[in-house]
């Protein structure tokens, strides 16, 4: 079936909000602790994450139908694993210095939830440019988070960007915001604000808590006068 305007536009943009892979499905979650203290950081991470997701469900999709089923996740770990090498060996060639920054992050894009998921979910069911904008789409979610955090830690936290310092000489350092546990609390707070946005996205309390009621304690006059 030929792919639409519509259709291309809502598989790269629905990720962004809609269907974000960290607001939505909590995936991807250490990198964005770990890579977001500085904006040029960050950038080169969802540079790399969105590109290497993006061509392996290009290159899972035109294989998919030789895949024998009891192989597929090794077959797409393997396309996966392929694909960061070469990135990898990018960022060391062009832009060495946060290549180091980034350090085995770039690595850990192997067993990234979203880069395996998308493989498993839409590029093995669905037809290759397809699967490439899904890549894309997903990719441009991450990043889109991801540039968030990265710029709230770094501005207010190093009051930097790109390093170089745009806070008044007053504004005191917040180290607070240069810790990891500091981006739980932006995403968690993003969070609220993208299903404050989107309510659709609140899940319905399948356990509702329930008050308890205390039932007199009756004592049977047998085991009385027992």
């Amino acid at each position: 079936m030929k792919l639409t305007g519509k259709e291309a536009r809502k598989l790269l943009f629905d990720p962004i909000v809609e269907n974000n892979p960290i607001a939505l499905q909590i995936l991807g979650i250490c990198s964005a602790l770990a890579v977001t203290v500085k904006m040029d950081v960050t950038l080169v991470m969802c540079a790399a994450l969105t590109t290497v997701v993006a061509f392996s469900n290009f290159f899972v999709s035109i294989i998919r139908h030789y895949i024998p089923d009891n192989i597929r996740i090794i077959v797409q770990m393997t396309i996966i694993s392929s694909l960061v090498i070469i990135v990898d060996e990018v960022l060391k060639a062009y832009v060495y210095e946060i290549s180091k920054q980034l350090s085995v992050f770039v690595g850990l894009i192997i067993t990234n939830c979203i880069v395996m998921g998308r493989a498993e979910a839409y590029a093995m069911k669905n037809p290759p440019i397809r699967s490439f904008l899904d890549g894309l789409g997903n990719g441009f979610g991450y990043s889109f988070i991801l540039i968030v955090v990265a710029f709230i830690r770094e501005v207010f936290g190093a009051g930097e960007f790109f390093g170089i310092p745009v806070m008044p000489s007053w504004y005191p350092v917040n180290n607070f915001l240069l810790l990891p546990p500091s981006s739980f609390i932006i995403i968690g707070l993003m969070i609220w604000a993208i299903r404050t946005y989107s309510t659709s996205q609140v899940e319905e309390n399948d356990n509702p808590l329930k008050a308890h009621t205390f039932k007199p304690l009756t004592v049977k006059k047998e085991a009385v006068d027992g």
